[in-house]
């Protein structure tokens, strides 16, 4: 690419994107401008400033995103009941529609040429990155070094970073520790031993969650409340998005909740398998279908099982800026209005279990469902004409003989 004359950075201080900050000096011999996000991953994003003054780069950003992360992507998704291939809540996908906003509104703020990211030409978030970036900005242009230098293990990135004075924390000799991604939703482990899908992970390798073994002997119980499909109190405090989840990912990890070890496919083409611990988002779906089970019609909730792949596909993918996205949430939004009211649960050893729900948007009728005398709420002869016509189909073409094995 020519005339780069300022690039914004991803940066998250750690060893990839700190040898990408001197690459990109270096390579275009242009002026970077870091950004980085607090998106709850834990520990300190302030070091990465210090990073960043040492390697002379002049306009730093760190913001902390956390509650618009939580209010306007987590929330959002959770009201789908989101899943990818039926395990994967989503974690790292969710936060990168997110990044790639505020990387294009800050070239913008700034007048950089450019943005660029640490994404490896392998995985997802190369693609999450610039999708959003394309449909945030059409004309932007994306650096991805990763797609461009010849620093292609852990190893090399190491010994640029000797070369250059570039300080790295946490290094293991020569050999490279797992890749993970932390936020408030959850927090991935890639890479090392993880490499064979039939190798068990190490117990110390989970950072949130307790084992499910030596998580506590008694049951813990919690009420949530409820408000169009998002969860606006825990046992009757009223609590701001992020701090509900952050709640819960401590009291779902201290009844070791949220481990899971998949292997999931990618979308530019290959398997990989990953760890992830994810101990409040695991209690939210469980809750949020229990709170869904008494108040959304059934053709609706069909409808919305119906499309949650496609859904989660699109999220997994990198299309949250989609204009299918942005039509299918508007449809699961609507979903909500009524998704009002409270969820009790018991969590125990790695399980959670729903103990209650209740609305006054309900649409549970015990008058209708009792296995007692209804009063006359409920015809149950109406029942033969509904099942004669629904058989007509099915009687008429065995009736000409037709036989399906």
């Amino acid at each position: 690419m020519s005339g780069i004359k300022k690039v914004v950075l991803a940066y998250s201080g750690g060893l990839d994107t700190s040898v990408i900050a001197k690459w990109l000096s270096e390579t275009y011999d242009c002026e970077v401008v870091t950004f980085t996000a607090d998106l709850g991953q834990g520990g300190e994003v302030e070091p990465a400033r210090a990073k960043a003054q040492a390697m002379g780069i002049k306009e730093i950003f760190i913001e902390d995103l956390r509650e618009e992360f939580v209010r306007d992507f987590v929330y959002p998704m959770f009201r789908a009941n989101t899943l990818y291939e039926g395990e994967y809540l989503l974690g790292t996908s969710i936060a990168r529609p997110l990044i790639a906003k505020r990387l294009v509104e800050i070239a913008d703020a700034t007048g950089a040429d450019a943005i660029s990211h640490g994404a490896t030409g392998k995985g997802n978030d190369q693609v999450r990155f610039e999708l959003g970036a394309y449909a945030l900005k059409p004309g932007v242009k994306v650096i991805a070094p990763w797609r461009d230098w010849d620093l292609n293990s852990r190893e090399k990135l190491m010994a640029y970073c000797e070369s250059r004075n570039i300080a790295v924390d946490k290094k293991r000799g020569t050999k490279s520790p797992y890749s993970m991604d932390a936020n408030l939703l959850h927090i991935s482990y890639e890479g090392d031993l993880l490499e064979n899908p039939g190798a068990e992970p190490e117990e110390d390798m989970w950072l949130w969650t307790v084992s499910p073994e030596n998580a506590p002997d008694k049951a813990t119980y919690i009420e949530l409340g409820y408000v169009k499909g998002d969860i606006v109190a825990i046992d009757g405090e009223k609590m701001s998005p992020a701090t509900v989840l952050a709640t819960l990912n401590k009291i779902a990890g201290d009844n070791g909740i949220g481990r899971s070890d998949i292997v999931e496919n990618r979308y530019v083409g290959m398997k990989s398998r990953g760890c992830y611990e994810t101990p409040g988002g695991t209690v939210m779906l469980k809750a949020h279908r229990a709170i869904e089970s008494i108040t959304l019609d059934r053709e609706l909730a069909h409808l919305k099982d119906d499309l949650m792949p496609r859904y989660a596909s699109m999220i997994y993918n990198g299309y949250w800026w989609s204009p299918e996205r942005l039509a299918l949430q508007q449809l699961i939004d609507y979903s909500q209005l009524y998704v009002n009211g409270k969820v009790r649960l018991k969590l125990y050893k790695g399980n959670v279990v729903v103990v209650g729900r209740e609305s006054d948007d309900s649409l549970f009728d015990m008058n209708i469902a009792t296995f007692e005398d209804d009063a006359g709420a409920y015809d149950q002869k109406d029942a033969a004409g509904f099942i004669k016509l629904n058989a007509l189909r099915m009687r008429i073409a065995a009736g000409k003989g037709r036989k399906f094995k």
